[in-house]
Parts: C-alpha cells; sequence; structure tokens
C-alpha cells in the first residue's frame, strides 16, 4: 500500500504589527494630556491651555483671528530663523571639521590651538551676547556670529574624538598596501572617523536651534526668537509656548535630515548603516 501524503501548505506565522508609531506618540500624548489637565485645573493662570496655543499656532500661520503684529508672521519668521541657523551651521562646520583633524592628528597644532579651545568652550553663549554685539552691532550679524559660536563646539570636539580614535592597525594596513604618509589623512583618517564627524554635526545642528533663541535677542526684527522675546515683553505666553513648539518641530526634521544623509553616505558603518 502506498501512503499519499498531501502537502500541506507552509505555516504562515501571523503578521507582526509595528508598534513604533504607538511608542513615539505615548510621551507626547501623556504630556499633552497633563498640560491640559494643569490648565483645567486653572483657568485663566498664567499658562496658556493648549486650546489657547493651537489658536494661537493657527493665527501666527493663517490669520484671521486676533489680526495682531503675530498674525501670520510664522513663515516670515520661520524662514528668517532657519536662514541663520543653516548659515551659521555650515560655517561652523566649514571651520570645525578640518581644524578638528588637525588638532586630532598633528601634535605641533594640537598644542597651539587645544589649550585656548578648551579655555574658551565652558563660556556660555549668552556671555558672548554683550560682546557680540559691540563687536558687529545689533542685528543678523550678531545673531549669526552667537548661533555659529554654538554649533562650533560640538562639531569641534566630535571631530577630535574621531580622529584620535582611528584604529591603528588602519594605517599599519594601509602603508602594508603602499599609501604613502601623505594619502594617509585622506585614504585612512577621513573614512574612518566620518560616523564621528557626522555625530557633531548632529549635535551642532541641533545647538543651534537652541542658540537661536538667544541669537536672536540681538534687536533683529524678524525671527522666531525675536517672536518669543516680543511676546514675552507682552505676556502672550500662548504666543511664546508655540515658538517653542516651532522651534522643536523645526529642530527635529532638521536632525532627521542629516541622520538620514548619514545613513545614505555612511551605509558602510555599522554606526549609521
Amino acid at each position: 500500500m502506498i501512503a499519499v501524503v498531501e502537502a500541506l501548505p507552509p505555516d504562515t506565522a501571523p503578521a507582526r504589527i509595528d508598534i513604533t508609531p504607538l511608542l513615539r506618540i505615548i510621551v507626547p500624548v501623556v504630556l499633552l494630556l497633563s498640560w491640559w489637565g494643569a490648565t483645567a485645573l486653572h483657568p485663566g493662570g498664567l499658562i496658556s491651555s493648549p486650546q489657547e496655543v493651537g489658536t494661537a499656532l493657527w493665527d501666527l500661520a493663517f490669520g484671521g483671528i486676533n489680526d495682531d503684529a503675530f498674525s501670520e508672521m510664522l513663515l516670515p519668521d520661520l524662514i528668517a530663523s532657519a536662514g541663520r541657523v543653516y548659515g551659521a551651521f555650515l560655517l561652523a562646520a566649514a571651520l570645525a571639521l578640518p581644524l578638528g583633524m588637525l588638532i586630532g592628528r598633528l601634535r605641533i597644532v594640537k598644542e597651539m590651538l587645544e589649550p585656548t579651545l578648551q579655555v574658551l568652550r565652558p563660556v556660555p553663549v549668552t556671555a558672548w551676547l554683550p560682546l557680540s554685539m559691540i563687536m558687529f552691532g545689533i542685528g543678523p550679524k550678531s545673531a549669526f556670529f552667537l548661533v555659529a559660536l554654538g554649533s562650533f563646539y560640538p562639531i569641534l570636539i566630535n571631530t577630535i574624538f574621531a580622529v584620535r580614535s582611528v584604529e591603528p592597525r588602519l594605517f599599519e594596513a594601509a602603508q602594508m598596501l603602499g599609501v604613502s604618509p601623505a594619502r594617509l589623512f585622506t585614504k585612512v583618517v577621513l573614512p574612518a572617523s566620518l560616523p564621528g564627524m557626522f555625530t557633531g554635526l548632529r549635535l551642532g545642528l541641533g545647538l543651534a536651534w537652541v542658540v537661536i533663541v538667544v541669537g536672536e535677542m540681538t534687536g533683529v526684527q524678524t525671527g522666531l526668537g525675536a517672536m518669543i522675546m516680543d511676546a514675552r515683553q507682552l505676556s502672550r505666553t500662548e504666543i511664546v509656548i508655540a515658538g517653542m513648539a516651532i522651534i522643536g518641530v523645526a529642530g527635529y526634521l532638521s536632525d532627521y535630515a542629516v541622520l538620514a544623509l548619514g545613513r545614505r553616505l555612511l551605509a558602510w558603518s555599522p554606526q549609521h548603516g
């Protein structure tokens, strides 16, 4: 007797549900509900409610509610601040990346520059505010300088650390393959340091959005920082919170863009692949 065994369909594993989006909104939802509950228990307090902030955001973007000096100013202020942030960030990166590679690789440059930079690094950006207004005057140049200064040190320190962390065996392997000492910098140091440099770029860009409020305290007429400062003087707490939210979203999107670029360019690296 020949047994006939029917082919059974392969076991199909149940589809996994991706809960990542849910995990990402848990904390924001809890904070929003806590904020709403706190303001509902104390109506008329100094802290605006989520509804008031939402109304302020709509008026900032489209107008038609308050029709005051803040109405429909979201786009001009965002463009002004973004221009200062990205421009100052690019300037800081253009200075910090090569300087960090030189300090990290050449002992003579390290001894000449690192002590001075380490003394200046702990000085907060707010302490530079009066001096920047003296050097560059009242206006956007001072704001640009302060934002660039805030971005400079995270990029520099991470670049120095990345260069100094290059595995010595890579230099030995490169020399065995015939790479000349003059080309070690471009063939070994730069590629091996790129993951650490991108970490510094992310930190520098994030700090640029942090510093923009301080930078725009220098008398500029437009910008998210200027909007927040004007609203503070007028006790418009809902505008202040709305400005904070806009800066947070803009900083998040900027960080996401740098992270996506790093993953694309450094797909070979375990840290970014």
